[in-house]
């Protein structure tokens, strides 16, 4: 048995900033665990930029966001375990680790972090009938395995739902030469931040047809169409594609807590943060709410005090109405108003209005 002050399970952008800041407020025994192997998490396979507005000033790719945060890690002499998983958490904050690195360990921590992110929801859980052949991906996984595995998904594209990575994939299969023939989304409107509606959907052409669903999958051994079913007049029709992509809903990933709350409450040794706690709309926001997770983790290993449990915040990416004009530098997506100088409205701390000619 190895006994730590803070365990932090997950090292993805939320378990770096938070090791980081209980490191930054006097934990002195503190290890950080990462099932892949390297850290980074799902930053590693976002290549596309628009992370680092808000924490760092300019816009970067989550690769290069990652890396930022990893020599941060490493600067601050962080312990770190990667290859490694944990395969339970007991009541009595006991991990039993198990990896090609170090076998199977057992862990005791004062405190623990979870910071595990969240999973996608598959097509197997919605009421969709039909076949079940290959050619069906979530939006994340799509996403990995092109950009880290250098996989050729297909050529022509459905994607169900309107989810902020399945418009992002959409926008890469577009810059791939591939056929995206629509954006499925039972809603009434797009469902992503109004940056990524903008910049993945408008810029590129992609249909998005509303209040619609995929009520069934055709083809076998691989997919060659489904069938799209309007929710608002009940018809249906027949669209081709030899890939379907799936972006509808993350759920954070809590199975290390299972029987761990008593009365509707976790122990007050277990802190969650990042997508683990609720989803986020920016990494920048995952960063500052995990720093704080952190900054608490910290505070209770020295005090013993129950700390203070981050609660779910408003969506940021507040669409505006359909004749503004706004910013898409950012996920928040500010209404602009037009002066004499330009356009100002901008919540990013810009002192000078956007030049006219920028919109």
């Amino acid at each position: 048995m190895t006994d730590y002050d803070i365990l932090v399970i997950g090292g993805g952008p939320a378990g770096m900033a938070a090791a980081l800041a209980a490191k930054a407020a006097g934990a002195a025994r503190l290890l950080l665990v990462e099932r892949a192997d390297a850290l980074g998490g799902i930053l590693r396979q976002c290549l596309h930029t628009g992370f680092g507005l808000l924490n760092f000033g300019e816009e970067l790719s989550g690769p290069e966001y990652a890396a930022r945060f990893v020599g941060k890690t490493g600067a601050a002499g962080i312990e770190v375990l990667t290859s490694a998983s944990v395969l339970a958490l007991d009541r009595d904050g006991v991990c039993t680790v198990s990896g090609e690195k170090c076998g199977l360990l057992k862990l005791r921590a004062k405190a623990v972090i979870l910071a595990t992110g969240c999973r996608e929801r598959p097509i197997g859980a919605l009421p969709v009938s039909g076949t079940r052949p290959s050619g069906i991906f979530p939006a994340g996984a799509a996403q990995k395995l092109m950009n880290l595995g250098g996989r050729d998904l297909g050529s022509r594209f459905v994607i169900l739902g309107s989810g902020d990575v399945g418009l992002i994939v959409a926008r890469q299969l577009k810059l791939l030469g591939k056929e995206v023939a629509a954006v499925i989304e039972k809603e009434g409107r797009c469902g992503a931040l109004e940056r990524n509606r903008i910049n993945c959907l408008e810029k590129y052409a992609v249909p998005l047809k509303t209040r619609c669903t995929v009520s069934k999958v055709h083809g076998l051994p691989r997919i060659n169409g489904v069938t799209v079913r309007s929710l608002a007049g009940g018809g249906e029709y027949f669209e081709p594609c030899d890939t379907l992509i799936t972006s509808v809903g993350l759920i954070p990933e809590l199975e290390l807590t299972s029987g761990l709350s008593s009365h509707g409450r976790l122990p007050d040794w277990l802190f969650l943060c990042g997508n683990a706690c609720y989803v986020h709309d920016a990494v920048d926001d995952v960063t500052l709410e995990s720093e704080r997770t952190g900054y608490e983790a910290a505070r209770y290993v020295q005090g013993g005090r129950a700390a203070s449990r981050a609660a779910p915040s408003a969506r940021t990416g507040k669409r505006p109405p359909e004749a503004a004009l706004f910013c898409t530098g950012c996920p928040k997506a500010c209404p602009l108003e037009k002066t004499g100088a330009g356009y100002s409205g901008a919540l990013c701390g810009r002192k000078d209005p956007i030049p006219s000619g920028l919109q």
